[in-house]
């Protein structure tokens, strides 16, 4: 690729718009899992007693589905990424590169 097929894309204003979208939704769902992520351990280091509740008469604790509800989210999260990446983010990396190729 070479300077002049560079410079159009990085002028394109639509590269412009992927490059903010994608890089603003990215931090956002980090952040996102982050707060859910530090939630869980800060309950883990301030309020053992909350996690440690038995769910019935049973050997499980409100602790277990908490912390298997944490890693579903960040699979969730993840599919999210994927799919508007597949999507959205794809398809403008395709108009882009055509137009710098004309």
């Amino acid at each position: 690729m070479g300077d002049k097929q560079t410079q159009a894309i990085v002028s394109n204003p639509k590269y412009q718009y992927l490059r903010r979208t994608r890089l603003r939704y990215g931090w956002t769902l980090a952040v996102v899992m982050l707060v859910v992520y530090y939630s869980f351990i800060g309950v883990i280091a301030f309020d053992k007693e909350l996690f440690a509740l038995r769910l019935s008469e049973g050997v499980m604790t409100w602790g277990i589905p908490v912390g298997f509800g944490v890693i579903v989210f960040s699979v969730l999260i993840t599919g999210l990424y994927v799919r508007r990446a597949n999507g959205e983010f794809d398809r403008l990396t395709r108009e882009i590169v055509q137009e710098a190729g004309q």
